[in-house]
């Protein structure tokens, strides 16, 4: 199957999108909830990694957590 006859959704536009176009416009749309995740998470406070939270309370991680 071609760029040119994958099926689009929707069917918005007379000439179907290519495969190029569609990743293209994925990868805005995703872009865009990650800025307004960052945003909300900004907004609820500091930024802190789970890490040194679970150090500060003494918790260790289970064994082999971490081990690539």
């Amino acid at each position: 199957m071609s760029e040119e006859t994958v099926p689009q959704q929707g069917g918005g536009e007379a000439r179907p999108k290519g495969l190029l176009q569609q990743m293209e416009e994925l990868m805005a749309a995703l872009n865009a909830d990650l800025s307004a995740l960052d945003a909300d998470l900004q907004a609820a406070g500091p930024h802190r990694s789970a890490r040194p939270a679970v150090e500060e309370r003494g918790v260790e991680p289970p064994e082999g957590a971490g081990v690539v």
